[in-house]
C-alpha cells in the first residue's frame, strides 16, 4: 500500500492506494497541521492499517513551511522512503512557463495526469482555495493557465470586506433568484462561478482546438458540477491519483 499526501492551503489530504486503487481518503484542515502526526496515527489505527504494510509515501505541497514537518512526521513512522514532489521527484511534463519554478507542483501533476487519462490537448480546472485552469498542448507540454479565487475564498471575502454581508457557509441555493441576502450570495457564488468556468473553458478551448477535453478536479469539483455545462470529466481525486502513479513509477523503475 502507498500513502500519498497533498498539502493544500485549506486541507492536507491523504490517500491510501492499494496498487492503483484508492482505498481510503481523509483530510485534516491545514491550520491544524500541528496535529498531523496524531491525526495520521489515529487514522491508521481506526482503519487497522500498519505502517509495515505501507510501501512508500509521496508529498505534493503548496505550503512550503509545512514540507519538512509533514515529511518528518511520515518518515518518523516508517523506514520506507517518503518523496517530496519537486525535490525528490519531478513531474515528467515539459514546462513552458516563462519561469518554470513558479508553477505549483499541484498544477503540474493535474496537467500531466489529465493528459494521460483523457488525452491531449487538455484543460484542467482545479477547484480548491484558488481555482486554477491549466493547459496541456497536443504534444503534452504544460503551457500555463489562469488563477482566480476559489468559491470559499470568494464567499469569505464578501463578508470580510463589506459592512452588511454576513458570513455564511457554502451551500446550494434554492434558486438562481435570491429572495434574501444569504440566498443572493449563494446564487452569485454558484451560478456566477459556473458561468465563469464555462466562459473561460470556451475561450481557452479556442486556443487549443475543438478536440480539447476539460477536466474538473479538486475539493469543490463535484459541488460546482450542477452549474457547469462545459466540463467533460469530473475527477476530484486527480492529484492523489497522479501522485500514486508517480510513486509507482519510481518504485517500479
Amino acid at each position: 500500500m502507498n500513502l500519498v499526501c497533498d498539502i493544500g492551503n485549506t486541507h492536507i489530504a491523504l490517500g491510501f492506494f492499494k496498487k492503483k486503487r484508492l482505498v481510503l481518503k481523509t483530510k485534516l484542515e491545514t491550520p491544524k497541521a500541528a496535529q498531523f502526526e496524531t491525526f495520521l496515527k489515529n487514522t491508521l489505527s481506526s482503519k487497522n492499517i500498519a505502517f509495515p504494510r505501507i510501501r512508500a509515501g509521496i508529498i505534493c505541497s503548496v505550503v512550503p513551511a509545512l514540507n519538512k514537518k509533514i515529511k518528518n512526521a511520515l518518515s518518523s513512522l516508517t523506514d520506507k522512503p517518503v518523496y517530496l514532489l519537486g525535490k525528490d521527484l519531478t513531474v515528467p511534463i515539459k514546462n513552458l512557463y516563462a519561469k518554470p519554478g513558479q508553477v505549483g507542483q499541484d498544477r503540474l501533476i493535474c496537467a500531466y495526469m489529465a493528459s494521460l487519462l483523457y488525452g491531449a490537448p487538455a484543460i484542467t480546472v482545479d477547484l480548491g482555495t484558488a481555482i486554477t485552469f491549466d493547459l496541456v498542448s497536443e504534444n503534452r507540454e504544460y503551457l500555463g493557465g489562469v488563477i482566480l479565487p476559489g468559491l470559499h475564498l470568494s464567499l469569505a471575502a464578501l463578508h470580510q470586506n463589506t459592512a452588511l454581508l454576513p458570513g455564511i457557509k457554502l451551500e446550494h441555493p434554492e434558486t438562481i433568484i435570491g429572495r434574501d441576502t444569504r440566498q443572493s450570495m449563494l446564487s452569485g457564488i454558484t451560478f456566477g462561478f459556473g458561468s465563469l468556468i464555462d466562459g473561460l473553458a470556451d475561450k481557452l478551448k479556442k486556443r487549443l482546438g475543438a478536440k480539447t477535453k476539460v477536466i474538473a478536479c479538486g475539493g469543490d469539483a463535484l459541488f460546482i458540477k450542477p452549474y457547469c455545462k462545459k466540463i467533460d470529466y469530473f475527477a476530484p481525486d486527480l492529484i492523489l491519483i497522479g501522485l500514486s502513479k508517480l510513486l509507482n513509477d519510481k518504485l517500479c523503475g
